[in-house]
């Protein structure tokens, strides 16, 4: 019997390191037929089907998880909204808009990455904003924005 989309998800809990690498290749193969359980699972409680979400649906780069992504960049769990922030690098010029919003996110932690995002993806539009985050009451919104406007300036 072959296992479904969901039961592949749950797998992605799964203590065994080799069943939840197996189950992140085979949703890979699913591709866009994975998508939206994809994004429901951004939403389970565990960190490691939220990861496994984000990781398979960046492979993926299906654009209709972006809002999705962008809303796990909230998440409580450091590793899950890295996650989050690497997938949605890969969705290219589509993300930008998006995650350029988050710059005025009341959550440091969110405003930072979005920074990181924003200079991965080399969006000039972006400049502005970046530099009056220079001035952010949290050092590590300062550091991303200098970080992102000299990537974007190199480019």
């Amino acid at each position: 019997m072959e296992k479904s989309i969901e039961d592949f998800i749950l797998d992605l809990k799964d203590s065994d390191d080799f069943v939840k690498e197996e189950a992140i290749g085979s949703l890979e193969l699913k591709g866009e037929e994975a998508v939206e359980p994809l994004i429901a699972a951004l939403d389970e409680r565990n960190k490691d089907v939220k990861i496994g979400a984000a990781q398979i649906l960046a492979a993926i780069g299906d654009k209709r998880a972006i809002p999705a992504l962008v809303k796990t960049l909230s998440d409580r769990n450091k590793l899950v909204r890295r996650e989050a922030s690497t997938a949605l690098t890969t969705m290219g010029d589509e993300a930008i808009e998006p995650v350029l919003a988050e710059l005025d996110s009341p959550k440091w932690r969110v405003r930072g990455a979005a920074c990181w995002i924003l200079g991965a993806l080399g969006a000039e539009e972006a400049l502005p904003k970046l530099e009056e985050l220079l001035e952010d009451e949290s050092s590590f919104v300062q550091y991303g924005a200098k970080d992102a406007i000299n990537r974007i300036k190199s480019e």
